[in-house]
């Protein structure tokens, strides 16, 4: 199977990854993010070298690779300090729902700029009183009876990236004519449509990409934003949170490789009685046993690419959701042990590891809390009863 070794093309990608990773590192990051930018540039050249749009299909211009590839992508740039959550929701979430469920004229449209990273799409699943439970969406689309155009109203929360984003793919739910019960559906809103508007959250967490609020009011939307088939439903809308699921355990296990690389870097060189912190034990296996938690994570995040990029949605559902939970775990637990590792210099700008105890939490939280992957498995895996 080839998720236990990955195969030399993987190889090489990950050491080109890395390298060009290097040549920008969380400095960069960290610099943009405190001037209230987007690390625009880094974006741009990783789209030109074609990391982007590595697992959109090759006939409207992506790599032809899958989300094995792109998780790829994301991890080593994590792991070089200076990730990219947009490639979690751009390419990822919405470049392969419209591209698995997309008309030709979404994908001429989209796909090419998305791979070339000319443009970029957000998407907006979250609500105010909808988080984990997403069957209580209340972002409703109807039909105009007499144009035939979708009119979408609703809100939106904890949306990424919209600022800088050329449209948004929202989770809206129509009628079902047959029942009358609501099914989900899937948008795509330009930036600019009348009635669209968006506030920043004011987050305590500072990354690259802000978070906003959505308002949707009475959104006019033509018959061709619908992607996808109407009935379609939660098919089409579990294309898009598997792979969201395991490019976030990318994500952590990334963040995690930095921080105990860090850490590592420190606990080698720094020496308060005869020998390097590192050599004693108590640095030293907490350290061990943080880098194993990542390796095991990212086994099962290439579990969860393998099987998605095979077909294989079922299989591909837990697996993710497992990749994910192993990742949030691992990684809160590796920032903590880097930063305990430097002591007092865990805590300083100049290290550059405290803002990471806030950011590793996200891997917890989102896009799905580890309580719901839990409850998951032990009534999908395990066939216990379901608690709600």
């Amino acid at each position: 199977m080839t998720t236990l070794v990955e195969p030399e093309e993987h190889k090489d990608l990950r050491a080109a990854v890395a390298a060009f990773g290097k040549r920008y590192g969380r400095e960069y990051l960290t610099k943009i993010v405190a001037e209230g930018g987007y690390p625009t540039e880094l974006w741009q050249e990783a789209a030109k070298l074609g990391y982007l749009g590595v697992n959109l299909p090759a006939a409207h211009g992506g790599g032809g690779g899958g989300i094995a590839e792109l998780s790829i992508v994301l991890e080593e740039l994590g792991a070089a300090g200076a990730p990219l959550l947009m490639m979690i929701v751009s390419p990822a979430i919405c470049g392969t729902v419209i591209a698995r469920f997309g008309t030709e004229e979404q994908k001429r449209e989209w796909l090419p700029a998305l791979a070339d990273g000319t443009r970029t799409m957000a998407f907006g699943i979250t609500e105010p009183d909808a988080g984990s439970n997403s069957h209580r969406i209340t972002t409703t689309a109807r039909r105009d009876g007499d144009s035939g155009d979708w009119l979408l109203t609703g809100r939106k929360v904890f949306v990424s990236g919209v600022d800088i984003a050329d449209a948004t793919l929202v989770v809206g739910r129509t009628a079902d004519a047959r029942t009358g019960s609501l099914k989900p559906c899937l948008f795509i809103v330009p930036r600019d449509a009348e009635g669209f508007s968006r506030r920043p959250i004011d987050m305590e967490l500072h990354g690259a990409e802000k978070q906003f609020e959505l308002l949707l009011d009475e959104v006019r939307l033509p018959a061709e934003a619908l992607v996808g088939d109407e009935d379609a439903g939660l098919l089409q809308l579990f294309a898009g949170l598997n792979p969201e699921r395991i490019m976030t355990a990318a994500f952590a296990i990334g963040m995690g490789r930095y921080a105990v690389s860090r850490a590592i870097e420190y606990a080698r060189d720094r020496t308060v009685w005869k020998t390097p912190i590192g050599a004693h034990q108590a640095i030293a296996h907490p350290l061990a046993q943080a880098h194993i938690d990542l390796e095991l994570a990212r086994l099962m995040m290439q579990k969860a690419a393998y099987l998605y990029d095979a077909g294989d949605d079922v299989g591909a559902g837990e697996a993710a959701n497992m990749a994910k939970y192993a990742a949030g775990e691992a990684c809160v637990k590796a920032v903590d042990q880097a930063v305990h590792t430097l002591g007092g210099n865990g805590l300083t700008r100049e290290f550059g590891l405290a803002s990471l105890i806030t950011a590793a939490r996200v891997a917890r939280i989102a896009p799905v809390s580890r309580e719901m992957i839990l409850n998951y498995v032990s009534h999908q895996t395990l066939g216990l009863p379901k608690s709600y």
